[in-house]
């Protein structure tokens, strides 16, 4: 009882001493967030992996906004995904390889380095004992502390070399669908009382349908499940430096330190409920509305609805719309928009276009609401991010929730392992350290019998 009021009135501090005033951030021209007044970011660096477009800044120094463009290596990503499907074939192993190495492969390299990955997927022993004697409740956890074990058995788990750098990139990349199948399945059976189930990655299946194959067994997906999981895999696979784990990624490698640890470094940037977490977040709002609004082609029904989410009436009532906006993109991002496309053909697979069309009435709707809201402080174009409709597609798929945000881990690995290659290779190295100023005021040491 004592160690519980003393726990109560250390964080009862924490009140005054955390506390510091906004217009304080101002007043000294702090850039919030890493953002400027505009809400752009602060450039703190330069890349050749990754470009995000969502605005053209004028002469005048205003922002246009324009259609959302995601660049990987300076190839739009729309061309590469639309290549993939004309093709009718997977995609995200060229992805991979593009990202890495910063080309395209040809034929004869694409079909060696997805056997190099397919060999690289099977867990060791002891990656697989350490998965199943890591308890917890949630599988970016237990991604994270199976990565750091992983450094225990890698021979070379410092050197930073190129060759060494690629060398664990890809068998990270490799590993990361095992580890995330094989820890949902353990959680599943202590959790859930399931059946254990430890299925060996196929060495002709690609990178999607092990993943599918691993959680869920022969024959229980289709050749679309794998082809739009395979494309939620692109889209999320990079983002440019600027998102919060990349960044971390960069900040933590800059120090010099191991993959492992800048990686499990990532993760853990990429579990918070504002980053790689929101899809979730989104899934529950979606399921909320579903239940709450009994007629699901009724504009003004939804437009009711979504105004007393605004004004903080319902559903976690804290007045925001999830999935809608985003930091970069204005009119459109393009991941959401190639997710669309995909989700409309799984719903009609599925038997669930009525709720694809909710969805779809409800993005245009949510837009507007939000648009309306904001003109009253701002100009500011909003759109449909990507999270809008990844959890109604991993749904879709049969996907368990758990995984959500570690099939977003699953892909971002790729521009983690890059970028951090990146800046490890930088001629004129330095360790990323931003400033922060003290306003805190001095204060004269007291004795302690005088306190």
């Amino acid at each position: 009882m004592k160690e519980k009021f003393l726990v109560y009135k250390l964080s009862e501090t924490i009140k005054n001493t955390s506390k510091i005033e906004s217009q304080l951030f101002e007043q000294f021209n702090v850039k919030r967030g890493l953002r400027n007044a505009d809400h752009t970011g602060v450039l703190v660096g330069l890349t050749k992996i990754g470009d995000v477009l969502g605005y053209e800044r004028l002469d005048d120094g205003s922002l246009k906004p324009i259609a959302g463009k995601l660049l990987y290596r300076g190839i739009d990503i729309e061309e590469l995904v639309h290549n993939a499907q004309q093709e009718r074939r997977t995609g995200f192993e060229e992805t991979i390889y593009l990202l890495l190495s910063g080309y395209l492969p040809d034929k004869e390299e694409l079909r060696d380095f997805s056997r190099l990955l397919c060999e690289s997927m099977a867990l060791e022993k002891q990656t697989k004992i350490a998965i199943m004697e890591l308890e917890g409740h949630d599988v970016m956890n237990i991604l994270a502390r199976t990565v750091l074990e992983m450094y225990t058995y890698d021979p070379e788990p410092d050197d930073t070399s190129r060759d060494n750098l690629m060398r664990q990139s890809i068998d990270l990349i490799a590993k990361f669908p095992a580890i995330i199948a094989y820890a949902y399945n353990m959680l599943s059976h202590s959790a859930k009382g399931k059946s254990l189930h430890i299925r060996h990655p196929h060495e002709d299946f690609s990178i999607a349908e092990n993943f599918l194959y691993m959680m869920k067994g022969s024959g229980r997906y289709t050749e679309l499940d794998v082809r739009v999981l395979d494309l939620a895999m692109i889209i999320h696979a990079e983002h440019g430096g600027g998102n919060n784990s990349t960044f971390t990624v960069r900040v933590t490698s800059s120090t010099g330190t191991d993959t492992y640890s800048s990686i499990a470094a990532g993760i853990g940037s990429l579990k918070g409920p504002l980053h790689g977490g929101a899809n979730l977040q989104v899934g529950k709002m979606l399921k909320h509305l579903a239940q709450e609004i009994k007629n699901w082609t009724d504009a003004d029904e939804i437009d009711a609805y979504l105004q007393r989410i605004l004004n903080k009436e319902v559903f976690d009532k804290k007045g925001l719309i999830y999935g809608i906006g985003h930091a970069v993109y204005t009119v459109s991002d393009p991941r959401a928009m190639l997710l669309k496309e995909m989700a409309h053909q799984l719903a009609q697979e599925k038997g669930r276009e009525e709720e694809y069309n909710f969805l779809n009435l409800l993005e245009q709707r949510a837009i507007h609401a939000v648009v309306n809201r904001k003109n009253a402080r701002t100009k500011k174009q909003v759109c449909a991010n990507v999270d809008f409709y990844s959890g109604f597609v991993y749904d879709m798929i049969g996907l368990p929730k758990e995984v959500y945000t570690p099939l977003f881990a699953m892909s971002r690995i790729v521009g983690w392992c890059a970028h951090r290659i990146e800046e490890l290779n930088f001629d004129d190295r330095r360790i990323i350290r931003p400033a922060y100023k003290n306003i805190g005021e001095l204060k004269p040491f007291i004795p302690l019998k005088d306190r």
